[in-house]
């Protein structure tokens, strides 16, 4: 790009992230060609991982942590017996075993065990720390140390088929949720072990049917400069659509920007909104007060 000096840019990209590559990676490689000062991903995918990462640029940072929060969708292609160090094809074998006739009747005998509110123990090869230290690092040491159960709901489970030693899965899961533990702990259970050998995230959040938009799309659009990188960009509201929305007046939405709750006539029930004052101008985010009012919590820098 003809221009190296980092500019201001707010909005959301729906990456469709690609096999092989670390989200944080793929993160630093899009902030560069946008040469944006601030960015921000919702939650990251395994290297062997494609699908769904937003991306999040200046002020739309402030919605991230509502997105790492969110439900999610993925495909999962699993192999059965055969289990690695880190529970997917990228890792180091440590035991295969017969498989034996694996069929869609065998494995939905199992599922419903995976189905609702469930425990799941985190794996050592993961982000998760321990004692300030990053879990996948002490695995690559060699070392295993004990992981607490952390509780998540499986909200559906669905088989896709079946082929020989292979199965593929739909999962609609709770935010910590981990697909690899997820097909490793399915394995047991089937008693043959099994590893992910290709998983893609579909869904997160509110971004139910999303239109992904490819690396090398993001980097052709790099080539035609900044407002073909800026028409990938969705706004930012979009991550928070299935809050309810308070409209104000800009008289009133003065005082708001100056950190006062205000009054709302017809007031949502408590919770979480999106603000918007005249002329479909998106403020931020605000809370809902028992009084009737909206406080003001995290509001955009040119609102």
């Amino acid at each position: 790009m003809a221009s190296k000096k980092r500019r201001s840019v707010t909005g959301i990209l729906l990456l469709d992230k690609p096999a092989g590559l670390s989200s944080n990676k793929v993160l630093q490689r899009v902030k560069w060609l946008y040469q944006a000062r601030k960015a921000g991903h919702t939650g990251s995918l395994d290297p062997l991982a494609t699908g769904l990462l937003p991306l999040c640029f200046g002020d739309a940072t402030k919605v991230s942590g509502f997105l790492l929060d969110a439900d999610k969708r993925y495909v999962v292609r699993a192999r059965a017996g055969m289990t690695t160090n880190t529970a997917d094809a990228e890792g180091e074998i440590l035991r295969t075993r017969e498989v034996g006739d694996l069929t869609a009747e065998r494995i939905e005998a199992e599922l419903a065990d995976f189905r609702g509110a469930i425990q799941q123990v985190p794996p050592m090869y993961s982000a998760l720390k321990h004692q300030g230290q990053r879990l996948y690092k002490l695995a690559r040491e060699g070392k295993e140390v004990e992981r607490a159960p952390r509780d998540v709901t499986i909200h559906e489970l669905r088989l896709l088929g079946v082929e020989r030693e292979h199965f593929e899965l739909e999962v609609h899961c709770s935010k910590g949720t981990y697909v690899r533990s997820l097909v490793e702990d399915l394995g047991e259970a089937l008693g043959c072990g099994a590893h992910v050998e290709a998983l893609r995230r579909t869904a997160l959040g509110p971004f139910a049917r999303p239109a992904m938009v490819s690396l090398a799309q993001v980097e052709a659009a790099a080539e035609q400069g900044e407002e073909a990188l800026d028409a990938l960009l969705i706004p930012m509201e979009q991550a928070l659509v299935q809050w309810p929305e308070v409209r104000l007046s800009n008289e009133v939405a003065h005082y708001l920007l100056q950190g006062q709750p205000v009054w709302v006539p017809q007031a949502p029930a408590g919770g979480w909104v999106r603000l918007f004052a005249e002329g479909e101008r998106f403020l931020g985010m605000g809370h809902m007060l028992s009084d009737g009012r909206v406080a003001p919590k995290r509001l955009l820098a040119q609102a």
